[in-house]
């Protein structure tokens, strides 16, 4: 039988399984995608804790993780225009990316162009998608300075080249470890931790446009004060706390249009995926372990045989 990595009950890592379960049906508007691959998140075991997304219901048990997948059509639902057996495709599944077949509706679904690797295409339905959305949304001008927390991360290293590529200047607040990894990426690296506003300072002595934050907590806090106008500050770290300083949360578009448009840039040379570590299903929970730590570089995927 097919397997999956899931979660039980809410709680620790004591509570995940690797399982065999049914090949799941395409119900109207779905895909059944034979995964090839899948990204990793710190929402996947965020959610494992008990954490719902806003707008959702909680889940029945077992739970597969992973919130994006690559993979090939092996079936259509109802309704389904668009997709046939045996396109290459990536997307949000709704019954989870830790799988050998999961089912990502073709809303949310896009097809993965021949110079995209299936390990590449897993890795941008969250973090790339998430990181455009955010550079789009802020908007800003050639020149300006954007400040990004958690830059070294998956969404962080994506967000910088984005902005870059859009011609801004970047600020990447990250750990002493990721220095190199995000000055590679064309931003100014200042470390995080205690006296960080000043860093900041330093860096950037004509101010900060923008904020882009996907920390949260004491690091926006701290860097919230640097902005004259809070209407720029947004978050995908800490999206109440952007919100009670004045800011706003990241607004997700999730769309396939999306989906398209960074994969040309992926194609394009534009923006590096930065996959960084890559596990078998098999070795799903090390790869949780690697992401749930809080130390993880760019990007870690799940490769799955089928």
């Amino acid at each position: 039988m097919p397997k999956a990595y899931v979660f039980t009950r809410n709680g620790g890592p004591e509570v995940e399984a690797l399982v065999n379960q049914d090949v799941p049906a395409p119900g109207p508007g779905e895909l059944l995608v034979a995964v090839r691959a899948a990204g990793v998140n710190p929402v996947d075991w965020k959610l494992r804790t008990g954490y719902i997304r806003p707008g959702s219901e909680p889940q029945p048990f077992p739970t597969v993780f992973g919130s994006e997948a690559a993979g090939v059509v092996e079936g259509v639902g109802p309704g389904v225009e668009g997709f046939a057996v045996g396109d290459e495709v990536f997307g949000n599944p709704v019954t989870g990316g830790y799988a050998e077949y999961t089912l990502p509706p073709v809303a949310v679904t896009a097809h993965k162009p021949a110079g995209l690797s299936f390990t590449d295409a897993a890795v941008l339905p969250v973090a790339a998608a998430t990181a455009y959305d955010g550079v789009h949304q802020l908007g800003l001008a050639p020149g300006s300075t954007l400040l990004i927390t958690g830059a070294g991360g998956g969404v962080g290293t994506a967000a910088v080249q984005l902005a870059r590529h859009a011609g801004v200047q970047v600020v990447g607040v990250a750990s002493a470890a990721k220095k190199d990894l995000v000055e590679s990426l064309g931003a100014v690296h200042v470390a995080s931790g205690s006296g960080l506003a000043d860093r900041v300072r330093a860096a950037a002595p004509d101010g900060i446009d923008a904020i882009f934050d996907l920390v949260g907590g004491d690091t926006l806090r701290s860097v919230a004060p640097l902005l004259s106008d809070r209407a720029a500050l947004i978050s995908a770290g800490g999206k109440p706390l952007a919100v009670e300083l004045g800011g706003a949360a990241v607004a997700r578009a999730r769309t396939a249009a999306v989906l398209d448009e960074v994969a040309d840039l992926v194609v394009a040379g534009a923006l590096r995926t930065h996959v960084t570590a890559a596990f078998p299903l098999s070795g799903a929970g090390e790869a949780l372990r690697s992401v749930e730590s809080g130390h993880a570089r760019g990007k870690t995927v799940i490769e799955v045989t089928a």
